[in-house]
């Protein structure tokens, strides 16, 4: 039976799988928020101590926000697995299972009797994804990671110390834990793989990804990175990620999607901007000049830019060139652009008080699928008799393991459990 949040359709393309989700935080709900969009039945399963996602602020009405944008849709089962019973339950949800997505540290859920070569002994044709730091295996399996540190060991942080050849004052973090969010997604990826794998053989399988692999294959500057090549200042990747923030007449602030460093894209500064005398500039006759001389390079295109009032018009001049700018918006402000209402990028969740939380919608438009709506974020245990009635106990039978402490629910982060 489907609870009335899991109003998933029929038509959607990962309708009808079954998914045993026993993840926490971000990358692991990431990865099953993402296959419960896609229309899979997403059960979570839940410690007593709860999800530590829960305790991300701000809360309305009791519900973490940052909680429900990873988890909204999702069933939730709360129950303690040290105790037997709840071993067995989670047994009959795994072995009716197509898919298992865990991200503990290795090893953990053996200690549960529910590991890969566990599960695969009662159901050999499930897909079992490990997300972890470093891999299931190797010198580093056991090191705790999150994101911060896991970019920090990547390269990641070091890219941004250096980002446009000047080292910043101080090392800092990136705002967004992209190791998460790539890996949740490279585990996407590894499960619509192994489900290929599966239709075509009726095999399933282990997938093993590791934050660290995922996140260093994201970044399209390893390749140059790693070849040891000088470039004589020349900026790796196309100078796509060195593009530099420009004021506008109108207080808006603007990128153009290339840097002046890069020799191609000096040229095509100086065309659009009129300027063939900056070409024969010596301050800028080389990359490794213009690195030098980066300062008043970009005076000249700061005044150039000033010139223009009207925002069309620069675009039509930079789009000579076949470049783009970008306007500096902050998330709400995209929010409310006309891009925005036309895409369907932000979509009303309920926020269990009775009111809505904006959260970003699919990033999908299939034409040949309808993708469920965006459901709403379970509160701890919420969905315990439903489930525990689906796997067979009666009513008698899940009241026992209530008052016994092997499955419980609450309303909120603080709150006291049912």
């Amino acid at each position: 039976m489907m609870s009335t949040r899991e109003n998933a359709q029929s038509s959607a393309p990962l309708s009808g799988l079954r998914v045993v989700d026993f993840t926490r935080v971000l990358a692991g709900p990431h990865c099953t928020k993402t296959l419960r969009d896609l229309g899979a039945d997403v059960t979570k399963i839940e410690p007593p101590a709860g999800d530590v996602g829960r305790g991300g602020v701000p809360h309305v009405n009791q519900m973490s926000v940052y909680y429900a944008q990873q988890n909204a849709g999702k069933r939730n089962l709360s129950l303690d697995l040290n105790w037997p019973e709840a071993r067995e339950i989670v047994a009959k949800l795994c072995k009716d299972a197509d898919v298992i997505v865990e991200n503990f540290r290795p090893g953990t859920l053996d200690r549960f009797g529910l590991g890969y070569v566990q599960v695969r002994a009662f159901n050999p044709s499930v897909i079992y994804v490990s997300l972890s730091g470093y891999g299931q295996t190797g010198p580093w399996r056991n090191r705790p990671a999150f994101a911060p540190t896991v970019q920090a060991e990547v390269g990641l942080t070091d890219i941004l110390q250096h980002h446009f050849g000047e080292a910043l004052s101080e090392l800092r973090n990136d705002a967004c834990s992209h190791a998460d969010l790539y890996t949740g997604l490279h585990g996407v990826i590894a499960v619509l793989a192994a489900l290929t794998h599966r239709n075509r053989t009726g095999e399933g399988q282990h997938v093993d990804v590791a934050m660290a692999a995922a996140l260093l294959s994201v970044n399209e500057r390893a390749g140059a990175q790693l070849s040891d090549v000088d470039t004589n200042g020349e900026p790796t990747a196309l100078s796509a990620p060195d593009s530099h923030i420009f004021d506008l007449p109108d207080g808006r602030r603007v990128t153009i999607a290339t840097s002046p460093v890069y020799s191609p894209s000096f040229m095509r500064f100086c065309a659009m901007m009129r300027r063939g005398d900056l070409l024969r500039d010596p301050r800028f006759k080389t990359a490794a000049l213009r690195r030098q001389n980066l300062k008043p390079l970009l005076e000249e295109i700061r005044a150039w830019i000033l010139t223009f009032d009207d925002l069309d018009a620069l675009q039509a001049q930079v789009s000579e060139q076949n470049l783009a700018i970008g306007i500096v918006r902050t998330t709400r402000e995209l929010a409310e652009s006309d891009w925005a209402r036309d895409w369907g990028a932000i979509v009303e969740v309920d926020d269990r008080g009775g009111n809505k939380m904006r959260m970003p919608g699919p990033p999908w438009r299939f034409s040949a699928n309808t993708l469920p709506p965006p459901g709403a974020p379970a509160f701890q245990g919420e969905d315990n008799a439903a489930i525990l009635r689906e796997v067979g106990l009666s009513d008698e039978q899940i009241a026992a393991l209530r008052v016994k402490g092997v499955i419980l629910s609450r309303r909120s982060p603080r709150g006291a459990f049912d």
